[in-house]
């Protein structure tokens, strides 16, 4: 089998890159090297693939490419991340490489015959909703973020309508694990405790996450793919949901030291609380989430003490 992975060298997508090679699929892999991140951590994350010997990678920009590589799968994951960072001119952006690049990148495949075309989509989408989060229930996003992600996921149902292409969508609740962004919550948090630095939390504290350990999106993104299911939309979290001051005093437990906390406004655009109902990826996917908020804090803490 062979699989294409758009957003290789990040978080998710050089995880999901490292699984499928082990799993004995040929892929290949694009991403552009955005300046959202260092470099360095994008090339560090892809150390393993890069001297695989059924590892291709194309740094390119999806919209600037004609034509992309014969597959069996598609896993799309390139976007503009940030929900924070969407607003204003930035939008531009967003709407650049999460809907124009995922309408290009479904047009090109649309008659290729494709296996799967999986997409990563974000809790974003919801917006403050009633608890816990469904996807049977109306979407409200409250951020220009949330706003590119469920556009980009109309998009994959369209093309499944109109078109037939085998889409299903993932929406991820709030991941972390190795290889994290520099940006999300638990790895400034992790650091910052680590390193006797201050954390900055926006608001009281009490807004409330449903954390999802890499392993187990991964996980989903490997039984959307081989599924028989199309033209769907699945909540993929973790089952952990707490709030940003029991996390604190989690990571507390799990190093062994202190935080530093200052408090700051609350920022536009992030949802108060979120809490996956997970029911439907369990039915038609087989999928659970496996990792519980401690083990997976342990293993991330582990894994940041042994980084340069």
């Amino acid at each position: 089998m062979k699989a294409l992975v758009t957003g290789c060298a990040g978080f998710i997508g050089s995880t999901l890159a490292d699984r499928l090679l082990a799993e004995g699929y040929e892929v290949v892999g694009i991403d552009r090297f955005s300046d959202y991140y260092p470099r360095e951590i994008k090339e560090r994350n892809l150390s393993g693939a890069i001297g695989h010997p059924h590892f291709t990678l194309i740094e390119e920009e999806i919209l600037q490419m004609e034509a992309f590589p014969g597959v069996d799968y598609v896993f799309h994951l390139a976007a503009q991340a940030g929900v924070r960072a969407s607003w204003g001119k930035s939008f531009e952006v967003y709407t650049r490489d999460n809907v124009l690049a995922t309408q290009h990148l479904l047009e090109c495949y649309k008659n290729t015959g494709i296996k799967k075309f999986v997409y990563s989509s974000s809790s974003s989408v919801y917006g403050d909703v009633e608890l816990p989060m469904r996807e049977d229930r109306p979407v409200q996003p409250v951020s220009p973020y949330g706003v590119t992600k469920l556009a980009a996921e109309h998009l994959c149902y369209l093309y499944w309508k109109n078109y037939g292409v085998p889409t299903v969508s993932l929406r991820y609740f709030t991941v972390y694990g190795p290889r994290q962004r520099p940006d999300m919550g638990i790895n400034k948090f992790v650091r910052a405790v680590l390193n006797d630095e201050v954390i900055t939390v926006y608001g009281n504290g009490t807004q409330t996450r449903d954390f999802t350990y890499i392993d187990d999106v991964v996980e989903a993104n490997v039984l959307a793919a081989t599924s028989d299911v199309r033209g769907e939309v699945f909540n993929i979290g973790g089952g952990n949901r707490i709030s940003v001051n029991d996390l604190i005093a989690a990571i507390e437990a799990a190093t062994g030291r202190r935080a530093v906390v200052e408090h700051s406004a609350e920022q536009k655009g992030d949802v108060k609380d979120t809490r996956a109902d997970t029911r439907k990826a369990a039915e038609l996917l087989g999928w659970h989430a496996r990792t519980g908020i401690a083990a997976g804090l342990e293993h991330y803490i582990d894994w940041i003490r042994e980084q340069p």
